[in-house]
């Protein structure tokens, strides 16, 4: 679960957005001064700090520097009341990810929190893609021998130079952003950053915002100027993650940008012209949506000019043991000691289903290490950590009862993510429980 942490000389802010985080499904502290947070930064793991700019003794900024010189890798959010921006960005110059006007609206406060996360995981995927070996360029980004994904890839190698759109289609955890990544890695915009966004984490009513920005007063809370992802992804790469969660007066717009080659901010009168390489990707028939009126057919043909699929784990089964090898180097290396895979661990591997697909096998390579003291992952460690859905069970040897809750358990949020689409507050109204609560569980039985 990401940690945060909140500092502010406010307690009823502190209680406020402690609660508000919490709801959100993050595991919240705060402190009230810049010197107590400092000394709990720097002894405790955080992923997120949330920290006044305006504080007594210590400020937002002298933080910001003594925790950076102290080695802290978390990632600092700037909150500036009227006023302070200057120091909020004088904080953002020195290394602050994003700053927040106070007051703020809640959920715009969630969301500078999601996209910090989103630019973390980017960072992580960019550096595994760095450290893999093949020196391809269109093939290094991802581990294959299976002739499905050896096509796909020869697709990514081909389409890499061009500025068409490519769609990328296929279920979650198959690799469809990795896919993304080594087509801008392999194009002539390498050397800009690669800017990607989930269509489905960011709320309809900023949505809009967030891809193609607003003028400073376009509506309440907009204190400035800012500059939407299209713009910053202007001679680079953008990828439109779950595309297939874009609302319908959305995709109108972002029809309008395909043709015309511009983008308009919110509450602006004028266009702005953009060089942009759009990839987008999606884990729904994005046909199917089309035929039910949920989805642009014009959309879908503009955005459907490349298409490259990317089969599920278990349709490329030959791809199972380099992967799992590949995984365990790296943990090997995470973890300091030596690690590898019995045969038979590989071959209980390549028996499983694998419904959570690349990143689900990654996950059951990881609890399996930690949780085992030996240097050779053995079947049994594997059958032992692996969630439940990999090993089919009997009613008749169903287990413990605490077997049989968390089976039960499984299945209900799966049924209820599908009846949602994949809507994960509509999924917990349905299972009558807490967002909050759904997220553990995602976390708890490795659904995500």
């Amino acid at each position: 679960m990401t940690r945060v942490l909140i500092v502010d000389d406010e307690p009823g802010l502190r209680q406020s957005l402690g609660l508000l985080l919490a709801d959100a499904g993050y595991e919240v502290a705060s402190e009230s001064d810049g010197a107590k947070a400092l000394k709990r930064g720097l002894a405790e793991p955080f992923d997120l700090i949330l920290c006044d700019v305006r504080m007594p003794e210590m400020d937002g900024l002298a933080f910001l520097r003594a925790y950076k010189q102290g080695g802290g890798g978390a990632l600092i959010v700037m909150m500036s009341a009227y006023g302070g921006e200057e120091a909020a960005l004088a904080a953002m110059k020195e290394g602050a990810y994003d700053y927040i006007p106070k007051p703020f609206r809640p959920d715009e406060v969630v969301l500078t929190l999601r996209k910090a996360e989103e630019r973390e995981r980017l960072r992580h995927t960019i550096a595994t893609l760095r450290a893999q070996l093949d020196t391809t360029p269109a093939v290094r980004a991802l581990i294959a021998e299976s002739s499905a994904m050896k096509q796909a890839l020869e697709l990514v190698a081909r389409v890499a130079g061009h500025k068409s759109t490519v769609l990328i289609t296929g279920e979650r955890g198959t690799g469809k952003e990795v896919i993304a990544q080594a087509i801008h890695r392999a194009s002539p915009r390498a050397a800009q950053p690669f800017v990607a966004v989930n269509c489905a984490a960011i709320p309809e009513s900023l949505l809009e915002s967030e891809l193609f920005g607003h003028v400073k007063g376009a509506f309440t809370g907009a204190a400035a100027d800012r500059p939407g992802l299209f713009e910053q992804a202007d001679g680079s790469t953008l990828l439109l993650d779950e595309i297939g969660e874009l609302p319908l007066p959305l995709q109108s717009k972002l029809l309008r940008v395909l043709q015309e080659g511009e983008i308009r901010r919110v509450g602006d009168q004028r266009t702005r012209r953009l060089d942009v390489r759009l990839l987008a990707a999606t884990a729904k028939d994005l046909a199917a949506e089309a035929r039910a009126g949920r989805f642009r057919e014009d959309l879908f043909d503009r955005l459907n000019v490349i298409a490259i699929h990317l089969p599920p784990l278990a349709e490329r089964r030959e791809d199972i043991a380099p992967l799992a090898r590949h995984f365990v180097a790296q943990l090997a290396h995470r973890f300091g000691r030596p690690l590898s895979l019995s045969a038979e661990a590989l071959t209980w591997l390549e028996q499983q289903p694998w419904p959570g697909n690349i990143r689900q096998l990654e996950h059951s390579l990881e609890r399996a290490a930690v949780l085992s003291d030996d240097d050779v992952l053995e079947a049994g460690d594997l059958r032992t950590t692996s969630p439940g859905a990999l090993a089919p069970r009997s009613d008749a040897g169903a287990g413990t009862l605490s077997e049989a809750v968390e089976a039960a358990e499984r299945a209900a949020i799966g049924m209820a993510l599908e009846a949602t689409g994949g809507n994960r507050r509509d999924a917990a109204q349905k299972l009558g429980i807490s967002l909050r609560t759904l997220f553990y569980k995602l976390r708890q039985y490795d659904l995500e």
